[in-house]
């Protein structure tokens, strides 16, 4: 009912918004003099801001489309050599490379937590220089048909080893967030198996690998609910007028509201601050408001049961760090893990999977040598710091690609 209500209040905002985006560009064009008056600039301001913050957001664009390698421009071609119904695997191919040795391989896990792979594209950047990148993009869940069937924490994994293995034997993993539960689960399932494509490496970021340490606001939500009050609240039917109707979904919609709300001062104040920077005129400033908003408010639809099951199994029950997480009825056994290396990077000011989250990978899994384990705390910096920004660009980038390299194996030869 609530997702149709959402449907209903856009539909009906529509015209409204329509005519604010019309009369916006009117109050803005350049050969009329009343528009220069302190009167036109407000309105059109107040027309815009009006306009962004009732609009939907599409998917964005990576945008990714030349990178810089050894001081030369190299174009960058966006493909999807595998596409499964719930996610598509890009890859960004860099055209004219003539290097004899060829570059680390790196599937780059993108969270399933209600905004795009795009999120990571500062994680892409940095990387795609001396990388050969892949990336997960998830589908909107809204538009998946319901014939293709139910997605769940199991098949998150399943779609993780698939992945590997299309990618091949020394292929490192990088999980960013909450997939780390998951990537580290089947890195383990893989291990234990002898898998020929067990990845080399394998990179956390920021990720809740056990959330009793240091729990945060959305650790402490999920220990204060049972699982059936999710549930009950924040689970919804995807109305008739999208391809996935009837689908049981964790609405985009509801969970942004649910990080607006964790600081929702702050983003009033940043639109207040629009209003303004569009009065004075100050371009730069604007365009860093809809560059940051037009990412930060464009989401998606998440499975039901893999939002449930990552909840219960994960933030209430902490199963893999108990050793009692099991993936289609067989036990994971992080020990199992030999051969990978593990580097664990977390934030200093992260307020959503707090310090020691994720560096308890590190503990569960004894049995990695010493020589094959890293961790870094980066000073600074909160959850988005951690893959995106100047310091992950100038201190944490650069660690990673050292790991990276320290553990890439050469191929066997024939």
């Amino acid at each position: 009912m609530l997702y149709n209500l959402h449907e209903l209040q856009h539909a009906a905002l529509a015209p409204v918004r329509l005519l604010a985006e019309a009369q916006s560009h009117f109050l803005q064009l350049p050969f009329l003099p009343g528009n220069f008056t302190p009167a036109a600039r407000s309105m059109a301001a107040g027309l815009e801001v009006f306009e962004r913050i009732t609009r939907r957001y599409a998917k964005p664009e990576f945008g990714l489309h030349s990178t810089m390698i050894e001081g030369k421009p190299h174009a960058v071609q966006e493909t999807h050599p595998l596409v499964l119904p719930f996610c598509r695997l890009k890859h960004f191919k860099r055209e004219g490379l003539n290097r004899k040795q060829k570059d680390s391989r790196l599937l780059i896990v993108a969270p399933l937590s209600g905004h795009y792979a795009t999120l990571l594209r500062g994680t892409v950047e940095a990387l795609l220089p001396d990388h050969e990148i892949y990336i997960t993009d998830w589908v909107d869940a809204r538009n998946v048909p319901l014939a293709e069937g139910a997605f769940g924490l199991d098949d998150y994994i399943d779609y993780v080893i698939n992945f590997l293995h299309f990618l091949g034997p020394n292929t490192h993993v990088m999980a960013v967030c909450q997939p780390s539960v998951p990537v580290l689960a089947a890195v383990a399932l893989m291990s234990a198996a002898k898998d020929a494509c067990t990845p080399s490496s394998m990179t956390l970021m920021g990720g809740p690998i056990d959330t009793r340490i240091s729990p945060t606001t959305p650790n402490n939500l999920a220990q204060e609910h049972p699982i059936e009050w999710f549930e009950q609240n924040v689970i919804n039917r995807v109305p008739f007028n999208h391809p996935g109707f009837m689908r049981r979904v964790y609405p985009g919609f509801i969970q942004l509201t649910g990080f607006m709300t964790m600081n929702l001062d702050r983003h009033v104040n940043a639109h207040v601050e629009l209003f303004h920077h569009l009065i004075k005129g100050d371009g730069d400033s604007a365009n860093q408001h809809r560059t940051f908003y037009d990412e930060y408010l464009s989401v998606m639809d998440l499975p039901a049961d893999y939002y449930l099951e990552t909840v219960e199994r994960v933030f209430q029950k902490h199963l893999l760090p108990k050793g009692e997480f099991t993936w289609r009825g067989q036990r994971v056994d992080t020990g199992a893990i030999r051969r990978t290396a593990l580097f664990t990077v977390e934030g200093e000011l992260d307020d959503i999977s707090g310090i020691g989250q994720t560096q308890a990978a590190q503990t569960i899994c004894p049995n990695i040598p010493k020589a094959m384990r890293q961790h870094h705390l980066q000073t600074g910096v909160g959850h988005y710091g951690v893959f995106n920004g100047r310091r992950w660009r100038e201190q944490i980038a650069p660690r990673v690609a050292a790991f990276i390299a320290a553990h890439d194996k050469p191929p066997a030869k024939a």
